[in-house]
């Protein structure tokens, strides 16, 4: 994927191979992160990935776009010392015909676009503020792929403690019950991705 992230990072090739990994640009990583608030989405959603981006190539070093405060990118290696216990890696069924040179580097040019915009703690499906699973979700619809369908809030758990404690904090009384959203572990389940071996 040709990530072009404000001129931070070299053009690479196409699908360019390191001796290390079988990794491929383009492939969604996930990891069941630390934090209080990932607590809550893992029993929001009853998946234990909290966490996502999408991985590319800078002199050769596997990097991971991801929306955190702000959206960024970070060394694999840094990314995965964040997980919990797991750490995860999905590809399109169909990469090697779909993710051709030109959508790879319309992914990157978009992807771009939302470098060092602020995370949304809110998980409001707008351009302004952006979440993990939402920056993944709208590359790949950029070049006409749909990961997995939205869902309104009130879809997942919202009845465990911490989930209520979370959203009394942002919402107060006014919860956007119907405010469309994806999790990462929406993402994850999706049937147009399959699992790749971590080498």
């Amino acid at each position: 994927m040709y990530f072009r992230l404000l001129f931070i990072f070299a053009l690479l090739p196409f699908y360019a191979a390191t001796a290390q990994s079988n990794l491929r640009e383009g492939d969604i990583v996930f990891q069941d992160s630390k934090s209080a608030q990932c607590e809550a989405i893992r029993q929001a959603t009853g998946s234990e990935w909290t966490h996502c981006g999408i991985l590319f190539l800078s002199n050769e070093k596997w990097m991971v776009l991801e929306a955190v405060q702000p959206v960024s990118v970070t060394t694999l290696e840094l990314w995965r010392l964040r997980n919990r216990k797991s750490f995860a890696v999905k590809r399109l069924k169909a990469a090697d015909s779909l993710l051709t040179s030109a959508v790879l580097h319309k992914m990157g040019d978009v992807g771009g676009t939302y470098m060092g915009k602020r995370y949304d703690i809110y998980f409001n499906w707008t351009d302004t503020e952006i979440y993990c699973s939402e920056l993944v979700w709208k590359i790949y619809h950029a070049v006409g792929i749909d990961l997995c369908a939205l869902k309104p809030l009130r879809s997942y758990n919202l009845q465990a403690p911490i989930v209520k404690s979370v959203m009394k904090q942002r919402y107060g009384k006014n919860i956007p019950l119907e405010e469309k959203m994806v999790a990462p572990g929406d993402l994850f389940n999706s049937t147009l991705l399959v699992n790749v071996p971590i080498q």
